[in-house]
């Protein structure tokens, strides 16, 4: 079999769908936006209500009120899906759809911070936490902003400039930096307080962006935040979740949080020049683990060390991302991106082209997600494509 016509077949197929549905749809978290009043009942509401639909494996949503809508991140990684489509084809269809999302991505950041910033369109919450719908994340701000330059590289659009350096505004001035020994961490959101590695390799990754097309060195702050994700990496090559500064405690998930740890800490060397050797090494050690230990041969992932199911599309996205970008590191990463999605179209693409959310052992979750699993699919298709 020929895989790159493979890829390529999916990569139309899921295309065609979410042009299909206009770039609209539901989301594993928005059971919020459902008009019940989950807040009576106690601040346990709200979390388990998020904790159960997201599992739940038949879609009600219809049924409480939760309509198909943009989600801003999906928005920004279908943004440079179809960058990275243009610039492998040439397709003026594809460049028609990226300035299409650019404009929307533009008309949709959220009001009232220092900067331009996205977040997630439904809110969400924990026990100890609830965040409104669109409450602007540095996550969900580098995706955009990510699509946002790989636009402006194609069109060299003033416009797409303006918008990266006012996303570093919003970061420099409303986001709370945490200190330590090693460095500093960039909390989640204006409101967070603890230090989650990838993202505050997520706001270095805005800040080093601003740099970028402004034509200035890196901002200091982009390697001490670097220099502490890079003291947080474990002996086998891994990385937890995050940390909380008053407790010295930290979170043991290991998922596609370590892709994204690696891409990042990827694009922060070869985009700033940034302690080379140091995020080399570190990417190595941390390459060889996540083969190893959070993928099966075959292509099928892990789901949260060290329970094997479900299949979650986002550890099998962030697989194919992660492998395909960072080839040079081994001969047989980009072969084993493919297989990952070779793996991946075969158990977990529907013939209508979209993917499905998780597999399990006797019964696979199919509700076609828009931003979980079709706009990271779509990226990595992508990805691996122009890889080829």
């Amino acid at each position: 079999m020929d895989s790159s016509i493979d890829l390529e077949k999916s990569l139309h197929l899921v295309r065609k769908y979410v042009e299909t549905q206009q770039f609209q749809g539901y989301d594993p978290y928005d059971i919020l936006n459902s008009r019940v009043p989950f807040h009576w009942f106690s601040k346990w509401g709200p979390p388990v209500a998020t904790q159960f639909q997201k599992r739940n494996p038949i879609n009600i949503r219809p049924l409480m009120g939760i309509k198909k809508d943009y989600n801003p991140k999906g928005m920004g990684l279908f943004l440079k899906a179809y960058c990275n489509l243009y610039r492998k084809t040439g397709g003026q269809a594809c460049l028609e759809k990226a300035e299409w999302i650019f404009d929307w991505l533009l008309n949709n950041y959220s009001r009232g911070y220092s900067g331009m910033a996205w977040g997630y369109n439904f809110p969400w919450a924990t026990p100890k936490e609830y965040k409104k719908a669109f409450l602007p994340s540095v996550v969900v701000t580098q995706h955009v902003v990510d699509g946002i330059h790989a636009y402006y590289e194609l069109k060299n659009d003033e416009k797409a400039r303006q918008a990266i350096i006012s996303a570093a505004e919003y970061v420099s001035r409303d986001i709370p930096v945490i200190e330590f020994d090693t460095g500093i961490s960039f909390a989640y959101t204006h409101q967070s307080k603890g230090a989650t590695y990838n993202a505050s390799l997520h706001a270095a990754e805005i800040l080093l962006k601003a740099c970028l097309v402004q034509g200035v060195s890196p901002d200091e702050r982009i390697e001490q935040a670097t220099r502490f994700v890079l003291s947080r990496q474990k002996d086998d090559g891994s990385w937890y979740y995050s940390l909380d500064p008053e407790k010295n405690t930290e979170r043991r998930q290991i998922d596609f949080h370590q892709g994204f740890v690696l891409v990042s800490l990827h694009n922060i060397r070869e985009q700033g020049g940034i302690l080379r050797k140091e995020i080399e090494k570190a990417i190595a050690r941390g390459l060889e683990f996540y083969r190893k230990e959070q993928f099966f041969p075959n292509g099928r992932s892990m789901w949260r060390l060290p329970k094997k199911w479900p299949v979650d599309i986002h550890n099998q996205s962030q697989g194919i991302i992660t492998f395909a970008l960072l080839k040079e590191y081994h001969p047989d990463y980009l072969d084993f991106a493919k297989t990952i999605a070779h793996w991946t179209i075969e158990n977990m693409q529907d013939k209508k082209g979209y993917f499905y959310y998780r597999k399990y052992p006797l019964f696979t979750n199919k509700i076609p997600y828009i931003r979980w699993s079709q706009a990271w699919m779509m990226l990595a298709l992508s990805e691996a494509h122009g890889a080829i």
